[in-house]
Order: C-alpha cells, then structure tokens, then sequence
C-alpha cells in the first residue's frame, strides 16, 4: 500500500498540530500513513511548496499559524490546489474574540516561551528524577504530590509525567521488609496518592520485566504469593495514611494525572 502523508506546519514549533494529527491517527489503521512536519513557517514560498508537496502526495495538512496573513494564504493555496487544510487552532482563537472580546497576540511559540511556568516545570523534572524510588527522603517533605506504591506500579513514569506539568513530585516504593520513612506522613499542601494494581496484571508485567532483563521466570518477584502480600501490605498504609489511591490496571499515565491534577485544584 502507497504511504499517505499528513502535512503539519506551523509559523512555531508545530508540536500543537503534530500532537493533534497523532492522536487522530491512534483511531485509524495507520501503518502507512507518515507525518512531516514543518516549523518556523515565515514566507508566502515555504506555504506554496508544501502545498504543492501534499497536492502531488495526496495528502492533507494540519496548521497551527498565528499570524493572520499567513493563514489567509495557508487557506487559499490549500483550496487553489485541492488540498483539504485543517486549520486546528483558528477555529479556537476566533471563538475568543467572539466570545470575550479580545484579541490575539499573534506571537508564534508563546507554549514554548520561557517564562516562570517554563522554569517551574524545568524544576520539576529535576526534582522527579532526584527523587525517584524514594532515593532521598528530603525529598517527600518538598514534594506537593507523593505517589506510593509496590514496584511497577507506574511511579516513576507518573511522576516525570506530572512534573512536566510543573508539579514538583517524588515518589516511593513500599516493600513488607522496609519500613516507611518517618516524613511519609500527611501535610498541608503536599498529597500523598497510593497506586495499586489488580494482582493478576501486575504478575503479567513483573514477568515481562524478568524476560527483558533475562531473569528466571521463578524468581520471586512474580511469583503470585509474593506480590498478593506486597498488595497487601501497601494497602495497609495506604489506609494507616488515609491517602487516595488509584488503580492503575488498564489506566493510562495520563489518565491517572488527570485524576491527580484534578484533586490538586480541589
């Protein structure tokens, strides 16, 4: 099968539009279907000959350009030459002025500046990785939020998701043979979040993660004895803490942040 292409440009980045096209791909058969993307789009010419790219591929485009003349023309090249043309944050920006009766910057990349946000969320990653795995218990008393929880569990990639978020966040694991650490305890502004798993999934992930690292499938670790009581025993302090907690069987890293984020704002 020929391989079809979705065109992404942007007068920025482009990461916008991409994301947008990626997610819209996930809901199709998409294995021949590519993606190309342009960025920091600034003259009438790179507009043409992508356009003229897509009309000679088949393919169709996905937009994000802020500055007005550029879309304009985005829209009557793409329609001049028989190119479908997904204008993905026009729609929005116009539902703004029309709404709240204000208007645009017109400034490309302004997701990307670096502002305070962007600093807060460079703090945050640092902070996830230095205190991963409970490898510095400093770091549950900085922490707003605190994910505990038995290994493979989804802690680690949870956090490093929510600290792109800009949330400052450390995460711990708990074993029957180790004792939670004396500043593992509830606090103004920092939430503590326990993950659980059913028993049956988390068996399937431990012996997978045996197989990669070419471990014997007996081992401990997954056998079914052994994670029903770290199950347990987690759930033991997870109710001595009165912490939420969270089942993350068949529960994306995002949707699990989602639920995070929303008891943050609370």
């Amino acid at each position: 099968m020929t391989q079809q292409t979705i065109y992404v440009c942007s007068d920025a980045v482009g990461e916008t539009a991409e994301a947008v096209a990626k997610a819209t791909l996930r809901q199709f058969s998409s294995e021949h279907v590519r993606i190309k993307r342009f960025g920091h789009l600034k003259s009438e010419d790179e507009i043409t000959r992508i356009v003229a790219e897509a009309a000679l591929t088949g393919g169709f485009i996905s937009y994000t350009l802020v500055q007005p003349e550029l879309r304009e023309l985005m829209k009557a090249e793409a329609m001049k030459a028989g190119v479908r043309a997904v204008d993905v944050m026009g729609p929005m920006m116009q539902a703004y002025i029309d709404t709240f009766g204000s208007f645009p910057k017109r400034e490309p990349g302004l997701l990307h500046s670096i502002d305070d946000a962007y600093h807060r969320r460079m703090d945050a990653i640092e902070f996830a990785v230095k205190y991963d795995d409970g490898k510095d218990a400093r770091g549950i008393v900085q922490a707003q939020v605190v994910l505990i929880g038995v290994s493979r569990t989804s802690k680690t990639p949870l956090s490093i998701f929510l600290s792109h978020k800009g949330i400052r966040t450390a995460n711990l694991p708990l074993m029957p043979e180790v004792n939670p650490p004396v500043e593992l305890k509830p606090a103004p502004g920092r939430l503590i979040v326990g993950l659980t798993m059913q028993a049956e999934h988390l068996l399937e992930i431990r012996s997978e993660r045996l197989k990669t690292l070419g471990l014997p499938s007996s081992a401990q670790y997954a056998s079914a004895d052994r994670i029903q009581e770290e199950l347990d025993y987690a759930e033991s302090v997870m109710k001595s803490l009165g912490c939420p907690i969270i089942d993350v069987t068949n529960r994306a890293i995002e949707e699990t942040a989602g639920i995070i984020i929303e008891w943050l704002n609370k």
